[in-house]
Parts: structure tokens; C-alpha cells; sequence
């Protein structure tokens, strides 16, 4: 009888023990449920991040500050604010990234101060619609964007400039151009995130390489080309008329997805020192 009751007594414990351990367990459990989500979503952030600088930043900047007259901000309170419901989405904020980025974006919806009307605005990155990346790796760039979303202050948008613009008159006479500010313009406008230096550019390569001339040296030539479709006479005016009238020539394989507000937001100073940058890279 005595063996029984110690029995019964050890078996009382063991349960006791065991639901103590249980609650125990259960009262951690959301905290590290919770430790184990904030770890994953900073994996994700980490891995959206890299993501990010590859196939973004050309055209969003590093820091997703936008380009002026190129792309929009998305480190941008206007977006986080503003942005779902001037598109009309009903979903949250990381699925419409995913979807814009999946299947890109046809048409620019501010045609003002974007280029992307009758090219597409976003090329798809969506696997399933030809693009390089996969669903997941998509939506770790979303991770990384939205978690902006706390610290995002307002971004201006691209502006006109006080006093007269350069037009679209390529024949005009511009002052004398300075290369120096010209290529600190050709950075500060975003040029250079579509003019790579190699040819994996999403815009003709500036630079030489190996077997090409840099752009002064084939602006020489290419207004003369048989398929030339614009109306320069010189190389001084083939690139005029490549930064004020973008549509009017296209080389072969690249659409057209340089802004085409240049014309009215350049001074005649601007898009000569441009000019004599452009003109010096042989």
C-alpha cells in the first residue's frame, strides 16, 4: 500500500512538473515567435537590400530617394501616405511593390514629370513575365522598401527652374560649355544610372571599351548612319538633340526611356556643359 501511495505521489509531481513546464513554455512562446519573426524579417531586409542595389538603384538611387526626371521616390512619405490610394489598391503596401515590380509598369501615371508614355515606365522583374528574379526575391526587395515606411520624410518632386529653359531648338547657339560641371550634372540628373560605363547599361554606354569609341567620338559619326532619323548636322548637335528630344533617334535595341522634360527644366548653361562633358569622353 505504502509502495502505491508514493507511486501515485511521484506521479503527481511529474505531472505538476510537466505543467509548469508547459505553462512556462507557453508564456515564452509569443515572445519567441516574436524573436524568431524579427530575426526572418531582418534576413529578408539584409537579402532585399542587396536585391535592391542590383536591379533598383539605378533607377530608384541608393537610398530610394528617386531620380529627377527619371523614377520616383519610394523613400518618400508621399508614397507611403498617399501612394495606394492614387492607384486605386486595395491590398497592403509589400503587395503592390510585388506586383509593380513582378509585372512592371507600361505607362508612367505622372506622364509630367516621368518618362514611360508609349515605352514601358518599369521593365517586369517577375520571372513569370520574363524578368531575372523570383517571386520570393521580389518580395524580400518589398521587405526592404517598407521598412522605410517609419523614417520616410517627404521627397520633393522635380521642380521647373526659375528663368528661361534651353527649348528644343537643336541649332541654337549655347554658351560656352564647362566639362567639369557637365559631368557633375550627368551624375546629380541620374544619367549615369542608365550610361553605365559597360555595356550591360539600360542606355548606351558612354565610355570606351575594348572594341567601341566613347560617346564624343561616335557622335561624330552616328548622325551620318544610314538609319538616322533626327535632324543634327554635327556631333554638338546629335547630343543637343539627344538630351532635348530623346524619341527623335533610337539605337538600335534601346527604347526610349530618357525623360522628355529636359527641354523645359535645362538652362542653356546645363545642356552645354553637358554637351562638352559628353563631347570630351573619346
Amino acid at each position: 500500500m505504502l509502495r502505491t501511495q508514493v507511486q501515485i505521489f511521484l506521479g503527481i509531481i511529474a505531472v505538476l512538473i510537466t505543467t509548469i513546464v508547459v505553462i512556462i513554455y507557453a508564456a515564452n512562446e509569443q515572445e519567441r515567435m516574436e524573436t524568431f519573426e524579427k530575426g526572418q524579417r531582418a534576413a529578408a531586409i539584409e537579402d532585399g537590400a542587396g536585391l535592391f542595389e542590383t536591379y533598383c538603384s539605378r533607377c530608384h538611387g541608393t537610398q530610394g530617394l528617386g531620380i529627377s526626371g527619371l523614377c520616383p521616390p519610394l523613400n518618400d512619405r508621399n508614397f507611403f501616405d498617399n501612394r495606394l490610394s492614387e492607384v486605386g489598391w486595395n491590398g497592403s503596401m509589400e503587395d503592390y511593390i510585388v506586383s509593380t515590380a513582378s509585372a512592371g509598369r507600361i505607362s508612367s501615371t505622372r506622364p509630367d514629370i516621368y518618362p514611360g508614355q508609349g515605352t514601358p515606365a518599369m521593365p517586369p522583374f517577375g520571372n513569370q513575365s520574363g524578368g531575372p528574379l523570383r517571386e520570393d526575391q521580389i518580395r524580400t526587395i518589398a521587405t526592404f522598401i517598407t521598412n522605410w515606411e517609419q523614417t520616410a520624410t517627404e521627397v520633393a518632386e522635380p521642380t521647373i527652374p526659375e528663368g528661361p529653359t534651353v527649348g528644343s531648338d537643336i541649332t541654337k547657339e549655347l554658351p560656352q560649355g564647362n566639362a567639369e560641371n557637365g559631368e557633375a550634372l550627368t551624375v546629380s540628373l541620374g544619367c549615369t544610372a542608365c550610361h553605365t560605363i559597360a555595356p550591360d547599361g539600360i542606355g548606351p554606354y558612354w565610355l570606351p571599351t575594348a572594341d567601341q569609341a566613347g560617346i564624343g567620338e561616335r557622335a561624330a559619326s552616328r548622325y551620318q548612319q544610314s538609319d538616322y532619323t533626327g535632324s543634327a548636322t554635327s556631333d554638338y548637335e546629335y547630343i543637343f538633340e539627344s538630351i532635348v528630344l530623346p524619341a527623335d533617334f533610337l539605337i538600335d535595341g534601346y527604347n526610349n526611356l530618357m525623360p522628355n522634360t529636359y527641354a523645359n527644366t535645362l538652362t542653356d548653361q546645363d545642356v552645354a556643359d553637358m554637351i562638352a562633358y559628353l563631347l570630351s569622353i573619346k
